[in-house]
């Protein structure tokens, strides 16, 4: 991935009929990343796709591009192996759902993936600290998890710095997806200097 802020389009805001051409879309559009949404149902109330999706995704993108998994699931242990196998980069599970995180960040890093931490709005960012060292990347949620296209959180913003966006609907249905790509990283990046700066 490329260094300073990366755009990470959410693919489940795209056309599912043609979810391998729309990948290839954002990523000639000037993503960094795909930010592949699984959910069971249970931790959030809808249902999307699971690994053998997103082994057919890898086999018709190649192994370039990377796929950060969020695991909007209530047995995110359950999905570590499948997911690792098929050709996930990065598991990102919510704190909320496991009562072993450590035990979770091990065994995905010997699956040989990275590991991000994600929370819901409502939890504060302090629940974060005790793994920020074991982690790779931080998720703070500026919308509830489980639905496309709701209105962004400003109230988040004070959690955490960013450096890696997630957008779904803003970028997959809009007529310039690289425009809005670009702006986002720009905004990224000119928020990152002026915290640079402000310190």
């Amino acid at each position: 991935m490329a260094s300073g802020c990366r755009i990470g389009p959410s693919i489940l805001n795209s056309d599912l009929a043609a979810l391998g051409a729309e990948c290839s879309r954002m990523l000639d559009c000037g993503a960094d990343y795909l930010h592949l949404d699984v959910m069971d149902g249970h931790f959030v109330p809808n249902i999307t796709f699971g690994h053998p999706v997103v082994e057919s995704l890898r086999k018709q993108l190649g192994q370039e591009p990377f796929f950060d998994m969020h695991m909007m699931v209530a047995r995110p242990e359950q999905w570590v192996k499948p997911m690792a196998v098929a050709g996930a980069n990065q598991y990102t599970f919510h704190l909320e759902a496991t009562d072993n995180p450590g035990a979770l960040i091990k065994d995905i890093r010997e699956n040989g993936m990275k590991v991000g931490l994600a929370i819901k709005p409502g939890t504060t960012v302090e629940h974060l600290a005790p793994w920020a060292n074991q982690i790779d990347m931080a998720l703070v949620m500026t919308v509830e998890p489980g639905f496309g296209g709701q209105k962004f959180m400003e109230d988040m913003m004070p959690k955490a710095g960013a450096n890696m966006i997630v957008s779904g609907s803003a970028v997959m249905k809009s007529a310039d997806p690289r425009s809005v790509i670009n702006l986002l990283r720009n905004v990224c990046s000119e928020a990152a200097q002026k915290r640079c700066l402000d310190r």
